[in-house]
């Protein structure tokens, strides 16, 4: 594979915008990666006084449209109702990405409160990420077979990328029988239970990603998660006896919708050029993207518009991701390594991808 870029290791200052195939071993831009270090370190502290009221309030939005969608009869207006409930409910889920890189001490409760507000909820509990998607910021694992965040999208066929975010549709149901069903089972059937720890129990894309046991520090934390979800889940598939199937599937069509928004949102948080060589940390920031326009924050909330910043500095809280992105482009120019990262939409990124699933491979 031909390289993009002829970056120089120390000055990326002269280095045109390209927009071609990123190659996986492209000479890491030093100047850069100093950049990011060096002028955001005095804003890398998480804020509670952001944390907490921006979880909750976007978790209490969610949830009272949601019921307002289930309790109202004009469907216009269910439907209006319904529409707000999925971004609310978006932006509280994706705090979970959050709490995969926050130090444990930094934030004290904000994982139990999460969790409780939101993750056990929506079925979807944070043991699910968390050193889940700490492999995929590996140095060594980013684009490869051990990340269970990536596949080579860009280089598969073009009915892979329709399949990949529509099958996020089945989310509710997939979760509801995980959670409900399997491991309840799964108690008394241990060889079923490794199975749903290894291959049902993490927020992963790669088919091959196997889950290794927890360790014994984190067992009780993930316990209480466990039987929450599940208690939960059953709590809910007892819904239709005695409050009949219109909540349910209410429920179940809002959270299908956040899920395959999120798969949409997944789908350009990369441009899923790699297959399977390990990456410089260059190349891995060049194979993500920055989305900086306003518009982008509602589809891919706190912060993961800044995805390819996000690589950069994975312990930068979401609400300086802007203040560091403006910081690190005055600093390097609208010719760097850095600006190459930087896209216009979500649109011209699925464009691109699409071209590239369509030109890459016959047969």
């Amino acid at each position: 594979m031909e390289a993009t870029s002829n970056i120089p290791e120390q000055d990326s200052a002269a280095a045109p915008v390209q927009r071609r195939r990123v190659h996986a071993q492209i000479p890491d831009d030093k100047a850069m990666l100093r950049a990011a270090a060096e002028l955001t370190r005095d804003i890398n502290t998480a804020r509670p006084e952001i944390y907490w009221p921006d979880m909750i309030v976007s978790a209490l939005v969610g949830y009272a449209t949601m019921a307002g969608a289930i309790l109202v009869e004009s469907t216009w207006l269910a439907v209006a109702l319904g529409i707000v409930s999925v971004f609310a409910l978006y932006r509280a889920l994706l705090f979970i990405h959050e709490i995969s890189h926050l130090h444990r001490d930094a934030l004290p409760g904000f994982r139990t409160g999460w969790n409780l507000l939101v993750g056990i909820p929506l079925l979807t509990p944070s043991l699910m990420y968390e050193n889940v998607h700490t492999l995929h910021h590996a140095r060594t694992k980013y684009g490869t077979i051990e990340d269970p965040e990536y596949m080579p999208l860009a280089l598969m066929k073009p009915w892979s990328l329709p399949l990949f975010v529509l099958v996020a549709a089945l989310a509710p149901i997939a979760l509801i029988v995980r959670w409900g069903i399997i491991a309840p089972i799964g108690l008394i059937v241990p060889p079923l239970r490794r199975f749903a720890w290894e291959r049902l129990s993490a927020l992963s894309i790669n088919p091959s990603f196997r889950r290794r046991p927890a360790e014994d520090k984190e067992r009780g934390w993930f316990l209480f998660q466990q039987v929450g979800a599940s208690l939960w889940a059953m709590f809910l598939i007892s819904t239709p006896f005695w409050l009949g199937w219109r909540p349910l599937l209410i429920a179940a069509a809002i959270t299908a919708a956040v899920a395959v928004f999120n798969q949409l949102r997944t789908l350009v948080a990369h441009l899923w050029e790699n297959d399977g060589e390990a990456m410089t940390v260059t190349a891995q920031y060049l194979d993500s993207v920055n989305v900086p326009s306003f518009i982008a924050g509602i589809w891919a909330p706190v912060g993961l518009r800044y995805h390819a910043l996000h690589h950069l500095v994975p312990s930068m809280p979401y609400h300086s991701l802007h203040e560091a992105h403006k910081r690190i482009s005055a600093k390097l120019g609208d010719t760097s390594t850095f600006a190459e990262a930087s896209h216009p939409g979500m649109i011209p990124l699925v464009g691109r991808i699409a071209r590239s699933t369509m030109g890459r491979r016959e047969g």
